[in-house]
């Protein structure tokens, strides 16, 4: 707890000192950014790496991804300066903004079911799931203990390359939000279908540490994000933008 509270200073120390060296002068120094595996924001990052080169060019990006989990736990301790995740509850010394909404869709390669499926049939299906931290597992729990049914969970996989795997096998079934569904689809040359009764969502949004202030150089880095994912047009899809 000291060395995380020691670390969260130091940052803040050096932001400080950044943010006088650069006053009236052109935003330098790095900027961290935590992606969830399969967010929409995801199919931004060449853009936004395009756009910061364009505007910002003396200013360095990491992007580091991960589970939500583990992001906020960086954003606490000072490794990254925002993370954009699904959120489906407030947590303790992180500050969330809303950014938009996904359907959560049934991802698998073997007897399509049209373009929705009702949770009661989901129940039947050979399931492969995160574990159960994730915000996308909560949420598909939460679904089932509401409709008193039993998920059929034959494997909980956190790799996206290996859940593309075993989808693209034939051997189950996995359950995503539309953009990483969509993105999955494709990879395994599969079929999506939209869960309903009940329709299932989750916020996506872009988290900082509620503890300091972002730098000048992460604040511009912010604000370019934050354009970006907001583009109602982002990759021609429907998704609900949150005001």
């Amino acid at each position: 707890m000291l060395y995380t509270h020691a670390r969260t200073i130091l940052r803040q120390c050096e932001q400080a000192q950044l943010a006088v060296n650069n006053v009236g002068q052109t935003l330098t120094g790095q900027v961290s950014i935590g992606l969830a595996p399969g967010t929409a924001a995801s199919s931004i990052t060449m853009p936004l790496l395009q756009t910061l080169r364009a505007e910002l060019p003396d200013v360095q990006v990491y992007l580091h991804e991960n589970s939500g989990a583990v992001l906020n736990d960086k954003l606490l301790s000072g490794q990254l300066d925002m993370a954009v995740l699904y959120e489906r509850s407030p947590v303790a010394g992180i500050s969330s903004q809303p950014l938009l909404k996904e359907d959560l869709y049934l991802v698998g390669t073997r007897e399509c079911p049209g373009q929705s499926v009702d949770l009661a049939a989901v129940a039947q299906m050979n399931l492969f799931l995160p574990r159960d931290y994730s915000a996308v597992r909560l949420r598909v729990d939460e679904a089932f203990s509401l409709r008193r049914l039993t998920a059929k969970v034959i494997g909980e996989i956190e790799s996206i390359s290996t859940l593309t795997a075993a989808i693209a096998s034939g051997m189950g079934v996995t359950v995503l939000p539309e953009s990483a569904a969509r993105s999955l689809c494709n990879a395994a040359n599969g079929w999506m279908a939209r869960i309903t009764t009940p329709s299932m969502n989750l916020p996506l949004s872009l988290n900082v540490s509620a503890r300091g202030s972002l730098s000048p150089q992460a604040q511009a880095v912010k604000e370019i994000l934050l354009s970006l994912v907001s583009r109602p047009a982002l990759e021609n899809r429907e998704l609900q933008l949150v005001s």
